[in-house]
């Protein structure tokens, strides 16, 4: 029997408990841009300044942006691709991860 892959959403909610155990004195935080929604509300945050591709989860104090993929499946849309390609124009490092594990490496190569 195939065992279902989890939902990039699952793949998050690990990694976020993962990194806040792991490093309790740095904030890490999502950016709410994907999701389906009400047509008023898609409205009302996009007039709020919300806009697509921008990754999904920032470490302010080491200038790291993560997006995160399904461990298979899942590629950067082109709007995610052009806002990769300007952080790291700002100077900030931007990894994207297939699964909470590779998000983890990622973060652990980084302090090293």
């Amino acid at each position: 029997m195939k065992i279902p892959l989890p939902s990039e959403h699952a793949e998050q909610v690990t990694f976020v408990a993962w990194f806040r155990a792991q490093y309790p004195d740095v904030r890490i935080f999502a950016i709410p841009n994907g999701g389906i929604r009400h047509k008023v509300t898609a409205q009302q945050l996009k007039a709020e300044g919300v806009v697509s591709g921008v990754p999904d989860l920032y470490i302010p104090a080491w200038h790291l942006w993560i997006e995160m993929k399904r461990k298979k499946g899942g590629r950067l849309s082109p709007e995610q691709k052009d806002w990769k390609a300007y952080l790291e124009g700002c100077g900030d490092t931007v990894f994207v991860c297939k699964g909470w594990e590779s998000a983890k490496e990622a973060v652990e190569q980084w302090q090293k």
